[in-house]
């Protein structure tokens, strides 16, 4: 099965989880990056994901290439940022519409995901979602065995 992991990473959670299911997987890997490269952390970081959120504005991304249909399953996944999947995932779905594909989805946050799960599931509307999973700081003590214990589990009910 070909598969592919679309996701976007601030803080290095969501890319560790990307990289669990790329070795369990053997799936290929796309990294969004936005345009806008600056670095930001802590107070900033909040204000901008945040502001993002709560006025709707999707970011622009660095250039990318995806044929969908290539693809027999699709994972997304993001930070979660005022309880919604982080605005640069927001703006691959609108820039890369998927229909009739089987999809999945993990989220990383800090300790709650707010209504993510619920809002990815709205806007992947037309797919069949096969499993969803989220996980409190994965990359936060540099990667436990129970994570990769979870992730390897999750992705092998995907099939």
């Amino acid at each position: 099965m070909k598969t592919l992991v679309v996701y976007y990473s601030h803080d290095g959670n969501s890319a560790f989880v990307a990289e669990q299911i790329k070795a369990a997987l053997g799936a290929e890997l796309l990294r969004l990056e936005t345009a806008d490269s600056k670095k930001r952390g802590g107070l900033s970081k909040m204000f901008w994901g945040g502001r993002m959120v709560l006025t709707h504005t999707l970011p622009e991304l660095k250039p990318y290439h995806i044929e969908p249909e290539a693809w027999d399953l699709i994972i997304l996944g993001a930070p979660v940022w005022a309880g919604s999947p982080a605005p640069p995932l927001m703006s691959f779905l609108a820039k890369t519409p998927l229909r009739d594909k089987r999809v999945a989805f993990f989220l990383c946050h800090a300790g709650g995901r707010g209504q993510a799960a619920e809002k990815l599931k709205q806007e992947l509307a037309g797919n069949t979602i096969v499993g969803d999973i989220d996980f409190v700081n994965p990359n936060g003590d540099g990667g436990s065995r129970t994570v990769t214990d979870r992730i390897t589990g999750w992705v092998r009910q995907l099939g």
